[in-house]
């Protein structure tokens, strides 16, 4: 069906349902190895943001995969290493078929690879030359060389009420180092946690940098978690602090605060306090601690500092397990920022500033290091989103602060497409036209320039008029008019939504990574990409394949300044993740094309087994379903260990503007699909279940297109139901990221799927004695 969008009334086009330096101290480096590694496929240097590739793109944790460590120590065996590893010289470039079960262990006290210690110290993956080579910096270092070069640059920017309020990077500064000494005031110890419980603000980022200048961790925490999940996290941490946003959040900690030993103090940072407690502060009553505090004890913390320790905990989201907390040490987010602000080419402040949006949870890896670091490390500026962002508001900030970079995960690109196609489909029949006319046009002259590497060539008269009468209006509708670099990833985004935007000349470019490597370790740019590739790597890192099958497709492994120093306290789980040799192992499968772009196939804790021995990647089919049926809005392949493949689909519907709840209406673009269809259905109930033949017709149809194309009779849709409810975030079924939780999904849908592999009574078994007809 034809993709259209209006150009008279584009501006109503987006309501979007859908954030003087102390000297070094000494760091522990570890010696280039000569020939030991594959060599990077990218040749060159480029940014990070953020949920994708088509499989999982994403920045789902290694630490969310219990499940697929039992493929991985099929396929490979290892052996537990030592707590104090040491890398293993090699002079081959060819990738073994194992893990390395060995290694040389260091002399006493001198650090290895990884550790499972909040306190202990890690050797840094140091190349001899190149970005991997640059000079470790902590935290502190890199907050002081920016105020040094962009002192007076807007850092960063929110609204109160009508107010624009704003701080450069000296107030900045200055405000985090108050708040360390607050922090220092309440009792918070080295290596101990403050937690961080709310929507994307100042204070949120100032709470963050603060408890790393104080000698502690920042740990942000879901602002969805329940109260016990909170609980396991401030507990895990040992958290002193934790800052909340509101009294939603603060409710949540009181529930369990009698159950935190650690717990020193909370500090609230929105809204007056409901009640007066021991031990609570108001964001004012906890700055105004630290306002006279001296600086000697602060500035002695901060010189004793190193590289190499632990700064920051990022928590997994737990889909599998209980979440793991990812240690990362000040090098592992100072180096990683300058290799993606190298990597994407952004631009100084000193010569034009870059402007970001944050919105996205910022307990989230990736939003941590657009918003926070990446931003810092140019002189950047952040403005801050409102609360209800995700929920219709976004559009309103993007088209007040327009800024030059935007990440958005698949779910948020998903419904600009939507609603794009919905007020497209209503234009007038000449707008539609002059709309299909330039789609085509944008997608042939950026497919054109993609093939050629991004290399300049003589732009079609027709680009012209297109990009002049409907890509401008496109932009500025969207607020992305001065944006020159739109980003996705942490979840799978589909080639068709990828397309679309690209007819639209908004290329999307994909980056891939996880917490444990801090975030990105490949990303499209311009000048090197490929649709459906997360691109290459960021430059000083390197990847490997492991265990490849015929094809071409195997484990991606990482290796760089960017990979994690451990899980805290989870020694075991840390030796899963990361093998003798000091790769990290992503469990994500993924191969390598002849240019060295790298694509995800799959993922192993997902691939489905079936009983005759077949392995199925789920996201390829549950991606092509989608795309023959507009009107299905999540689809979940099932089959392992099962005769035949099945599936679960879902129909776009409405969400509850306040819970973000999938409510019974339909979308406007369903309902319009079903017009098509010669359906009057506006409600999900009016068509699941097989309630409605025209529609059902129609998705058996496009799964029958699918089948058609399938590989081998094992990946055929065998059987197929619709759900009365969409898997949403509120749910369960979706994680912080949209990524689909495909255990949950299974055990709230058990007895429909047991329903698919039911055996009917046939002539031959002992159930039903009638001979056959």
């Amino acid at each position: 069906m034809q993709e259209r969008i209006g150009t008279v009334n584009i501006v109503n086009i987006f309501v979007v349902t859908v954030c003087e330096p102390h000297a070094m101290s000494e760091a522990v480096t570890e010696p280039h190895r000569a020939g030991g590694f594959l060599e990077s496929s990218c040749a060159a240097s480029l940014d990070g943001i953020v949920d994708t590739a088509n499989e999982s793109s994403g920045e789902e944790s290694a630490g969310e995969r219990e499940e697929e460590i039992g493929a991985h120590d099929e396929a490979a065996s290892s052996t537990k290493m030592t707590e104090v590893p040491a890398g293993r010289t090699s002079n081959t470039q060819t990738v073994s078929t194992q893990r390395p079960n060995s290694l040389q262990v260091h002399a006493a006290g001198e650090p290895g690879l990884w550790t499972s210690q909040g306190n202990a110290e890690v050797k840094l993956r140091m190349g001899d030359s190149g970005l991997a080579a640059e000079t470790p910096l902590t935290v502190n270092q890199m907050f002081t060389s920016a105020v040094e070069h962009f002192g007076d640059h807007t850092a960063l920017s929110w609204k109160e009420g009508e107010q624009q309020k704003s701080l450069n990077y000296k107030e900045y500064y200055q405000t985090c180092r108050t708040a360390a000494k607050s922090f220092l005031k309440l009792g918070l110890q080295r290596c101990n946690g403050v937690g961080i419980l709310g929507f994307n603000s100042a204070e949120w980022f100032i709470s963050d940098i603060a408890a790393i200048l104080a000698g502690g961790f920042a740990v942000g925490i879901y602002t969805t978690n329940s109260p016990e999940a909170c609980q396991y996290v401030a507990e895990n941490c040992k958290a002193n602090i934790i800052v909340v946003e509101n009294q939603k959040q603060l409710q949540k900690i009181l529930q369990v605060e009698d159950k935190l030993p650690h717990l020193k103090a909370i500090i609230q940072y929105k809204d007056a306090l409901k009640e007066k407690r021991p031990n609570l502060y108001t964001w004012a009553e906890f700055m105004e601690l630290g306002r006279d505090e001296p600086d000697a004890p602060l500035d002695a913390i901060i010189s004793s500092q190193k590289p190499n320790q632990c700064c920051s905990l990022i928590y997994t989201s737990g889909t599998t397990g209980q979440p793991k907390g990812v240690m990362l040490s000040h090098d592992n987010i100072t180096w990683t920022a300058l290799s993606t602000c190298r990597h994407v080419r952004l631009t100084d402040a000193t010569v034009s500033q870059e402007v970001v949006v944050s919105y996205l949870p910022l307990s989230h890896i990736a939003a941590q290091m657009v918003d926070i670091w990446v931003t810092m490390r140019v002189g950047g500026a952040t403005y801050f989103a409102q609360p209800d962002a995700l929920k219709g508001s976004l559009v309103n900030t993007l088209k007040e602060v327009r800024p030059t970079a935007f990440m958005g995960v698949p779910r948020v690109w998903e419904k600009m497409q939507e609603k794009m196609k919905s007020v497209g489909a209503k234009s007038s029949t000449v707008s539609r036209k002059i709309a299909i006319w330039a789609k085509d046009v944008g997608l042939q002259t950026n497919l054109t320039k993609m093939n050629h590497n991004g290399a300049a060539g003589r732009t079609p008269l027709s680009y012209k008029l297109a990009k002049k009468i409907v890509f401008k209006k496109v932009r500025k509708a969207l607020g992305l008019d001065r944006c020159t670099k739109c980003y996705t990833g942490a979840a799978p985004i589909t080639k068709d939504t990828l397309e679309f935007f690209l007819s639209l000349d908004i290329p999307l470019f994909e980056l891939y990574g996880m917490s444990e490597s801090t975030g990105p370790h490949t990303i499209s740019i311009p000048e090197a990409f490929k649709i459906t590739s997360c691109g290459k790597e960021i430059p000083g890192c390197k990847t490997k394949l492991h265990n490849p099958d015929e094809e071409g497709n195997g484990e991606i492994c990482f290796w760089g300044r960017h990979v994690f120093m451990g899980y805290l306290n989870m020694a075991e789980k840390t030796e899963e993740a990361l093998d003798a040799e000091g790769w990290l192992h992503s469990g994500d499968l993924g191969k390598h094309d002849e240019n060295g772009f790298l694509f995800i196939t799959g993922r192993i804790k997902e691939l489905i087994i079936t009983a005759g021995g077949e392995n199925i990647p789920p996201v390829p089919i549950e991606d092509a379903v989608k795309e023959a049926v507009p009107l299905i809005s999540n689809a979940m392949l099932i089959g392992d260990k099962k005769k035949f493949l099945s599936m679960l689909l879902t129909i776009k519907c409405q969400l509850n503007a306040d819970s973000g709840e999938p409510e019974d209406e339909l979308t406007p673009e369903a309902v319009e699909l079903c017009r098509r269809l010669g359906s009057n259905a506006t409600r999900v109930s009016e068509v699941t279940g097989g309630r409605d033949r025209l529609v059902h017709a129609a998705i058996q149809e496009g799964i029958n297109r699918v089948n058609e194309k399938a590989c081998s009779n094992a990946q055929r849709i065998q059987k197929w139901i619709t759900l009365d409810r969409d898997f949403s975030l509120p749910g369960g079924e979706l994680g912080p990221t949209m990524k689909l939780k495909r255990p949950v999904v299974v055990k709230m849908y058990k007895e429909q799927i047991e329903n698919f592999y039911k055996e009917l009574a046939t002539p031959t078994t002992p159930d039903n004695p009638l001979p056959p007809k």
